[in-house]
């Protein structure tokens, strides 16, 4: 291996240390729909998407919910013995993206047949401190 690439790869380490993230893939709900929900909670601070996510009724919330719950703990796990309350934590990204479509075939009048597309996503939710932007 080149030392450029080695050096380009301890960087990349580095900076997946300080980067806290949860991903959910293949998410059975369209990425529209889903974004309609990740609008509402992006550059928020953690607990009050949480309370916004627990509070909605469209069933994506749900799993935005879970999602963000297993970003905070990803962040827990790298940072220990430190508390939330303390590190003042907010969503710095969240990205939906379109996964695979399932095609089905619906019946149709005169013998016809309608495709049906059954879309699902991808979502990311990258978390930061708000006291480290102050510290810089």
């Amino acid at each position: 291996m080149g030392v450029r690439k080695h050096i380009r790869a301890e960087q990349l380490n580095e900076a997946r240390k300080s980067k806290f993230f949860a991903r959910l893939n293949n998410c059975p709900t369209s990425p529209r729909k889903m974004r309609l929900v990740a609008d509402l909670i992006k550059g928020m601070n953690v607990e009050t998407a949480l309370n916004i996510l627990k509070k909605s009724p469209k069933e994506a919330s749900n799993r935005l919910h879970k999602l963000l719950l297993s970003a905070i703990a990803n962040w827990q796990t790298k940072n220990e013995g430190v508390r939330i309350e303390d590190s003042s934590l907010y969503i710095k990204e969240i990205s939906v993206d379109s996964a695979r479509q399932l095609k089905r075939i619906r019946p149709a009048p005169q013998g016809r047949a309608h495709r049906i597309r059954k879309r699902s996503n991808h979502v990311t939710v990258v978390l930061d401190n708000r006291t480290k932007l102050i510290n810089k």
